[in-house]
């Protein structure tokens, strides 16, 4: 007998993936220049020159026994102090290396908060749109996940049903900013209100709310501050990968970061490292988590994203779609012209333009497309982009 919730999982894998893998076939058919795949967000730009010269370095100039052993269970000492030293410099904050726990990324580090806060009837508000996986971390930790609408068309935060929706069994309110799908920043405007009506519902039912942070794209903004959330909120956990900064996504390296004044700091710190333990996510990639030692200073370039944001954003717009302004990770989330999102997303596909439908991000009616591709691609699918724009107005 199987675990038929796993077994389901396993058995029927994301449209993303299917998406992607859909692509490689139509590349060995069609030839890759003529498939446009925007489905999967793998980033396009290369690591800073100074990681792989770290990892080189390290593994010239260290002994391996030391390179590939063990580390601490939460991660080394030298890692998380050059984390905290990092931040520390950047936001004024008064982190410590204690506050924080080595992950093997964001999605394990995501799963063990979830975990730490999963008591019985606890609840997970998801702003929506959100990462489609988030909705079986959560519920696989034992959490009921509940989706707060999204707030179209602007993409900030429908606070008034935030407001609806916490209950006193809410545990927790997960956000994602810079958003994967929507490339919205959430304002410093937003937090302070979300803020507020947090701490109001705290005093209306007597205990902690806490703020999760996805925050994989911190550090791709376009001209826009990304706020540090735990100066808006004290009672903030942050979950970062360095997967989209430093180009790492293979590599599964991060960190969980518990703000020495949040509730509990101390308590909620040691059940995110047990629930990790008893998920098997200890002790990070030793070689990776020396490197971030020496590298946790570093940001990308995003000159490249920013131009393949605007072709697409100004060559879109100008057509007709309607989205969001994209000012940060790399995607853009695009009202589908008719409304139907899969059906606009199988007409694309027709046409070799590979697009995801907005529904597994909770918000029906518009599609992703991620931008971490080539600028030339870009360039040769803009005409298909058209075309499908004008079937659709013909269809009126």
């Amino acid at each position: 007998m199987l675990n038929e919730s796993a077994y389901a999982l396993g058995a029927n894998r994301s449209c993303i993936r299917d998406l992607f893998e859909y692509g490689r076939q139509r590349a060995a058919v069609v030839g890759e220049e003529n498939v446009f795949d925007y489905s999967l967000g793998n980033p396009s730009i290369p690591s800073p020159p100074e990681v792989n010269e770290t990892v080189h370095a390290i593994l010239q100039d260290t002994d391996s026994l030391l390179v590939h052993g063990y580390t601490s269970a939460v991660g080394d000492y030298a890692t998380r102090k050059a984390i905290s030293d990092d931040l520390n410099a950047r936001y004024g904050a008064l982190t410590a290396p204690e506050d924080f726990f080595i992950g093997c990324g964001a999605a394990p580090e995501l799963v063990a908060v979830f975990r730490a806060l999963a008591i019985p009837g606890g609840e997970l508000l998801a702003i929506a749109p959100y990462f489609p996986e988030y909705k079986p971390f959560a519920e696989e930790a034992g959490l009921t996940f509940q989706v707060v609408p999204p707030d179209v068309p602007s993409f900030q935060i429908d606070l008034d049903a935030v407001k609806r929706m916490i209950t006193p069994n809410t545990q927790a309110i997960l956000i994602n900013s810079p958003n994967n799908p929507s490339g919205v920043v959430y304002t410093r405007e937003t937090l302070i209100a979300l803020r507020r009506v947090i701490t109001e519902k705290i005093m209306e039912y007597g205990h902690t709310i806490y703020l999760i942070a996805d925050e994989p794209y911190r550090e791709l903004a376009y001209g826009v501050e990304v706020p540090f959330i735990p100066h808006i909120y004290s009672d903030t956990i942050i979950c970062y990968s360095y997967s989209k900064s430093l180009s790492l996504p293979g590599e599964r390296i991060g960190y969980i970061y518990v703000p020495g004044d949040a509730t509990e700091s101390k308590r909620l710190y040691a059940a995110i490292a047990g629930a990790a333990r008893a998920a098997g996510h200890v002790c990070a990639p030793s070689l990776w988590q020396k490197v971030i030692a020496r590298c946790a200073h570093l940001r990308p370039d995003l000159k490249s994203y920013d131009r393949n944001r605007k072709a697409l954003y100004e060559g879109l717009t100008a057509m007709g779609y309607e989205m969001a302004k994209p000012d940060g990770a790399f995607y853009l989330f695009i009202k589908a012209p008719g409304g139907d999102a899969n059906y606009f997303s199988e007409c694309a596909k027709e046409k070799d333009l590979l697009l995801v439908p907005g529904d597994g991000f909770g918000c029906p009616g518009y599609f992703r497309i991620c931008y971490c591709v080539s600028y030339e691609m870009i360039q040769r699918s803009l005409p298909v982009f058209a075309a499908l724009m004008e079937e659709f107005r013909e269809e009126e």
